[in-house]
């Protein structure tokens, strides 16, 4: 399962793990420096946002939740836009359709919570 994720969305969930990245890269020396990369939008970091998210799922969930199938986990993709994008077979879980719906998006952080939403 993959699901679209606009690189503002994206950024802003992850923005540790670039932060992080840029700095074990020696590409930034410090935190400042990472966060005004990032903020100025440089094309490295959105090459270290992809290497990020090839790792992490991320859980998309539509309140209310009222069964399982209201939170599920995800593949990120970053995607242009400012929509996450869900293949139209999955919307019946979320009971979402596409007049303007609104989605909660969660990245889990532990070994367990990415195991679990590996399942």
């Amino acid at each position: 399962h993959r699901c679209g994720l606009p690189r503002e969305i994206a950024i802003e969930l992850f923005q540790t793990f670039v932060i992080r990245g840029l700095i074990r890269q020696h590409l930034a020396s410090n935190i400042g420096i990472a966060k005004s990369k990032i903020r100025e939008k440089e094309p490295i970091v959105w090459e270290i946002l992809q290497e990020v998210m090839q790792g992490h799922p991320v859980l998309l969930n539509r309140a209310p939740t009222l069964h399982r199938l209201g939170i599920q986990a995800f593949q990120p993709v970053l995607v242009e836009g400012r929509a996450i994008c869900l293949h139209p077979l999955v919307c019946k879980g979320f009971n979402a359709d596409f007049d303007g719906d609104q989605m909660a998006v969660h990245v889990p952080l532990s070994l367990e919570a990415h195991a679990e939403a590996r399942l």
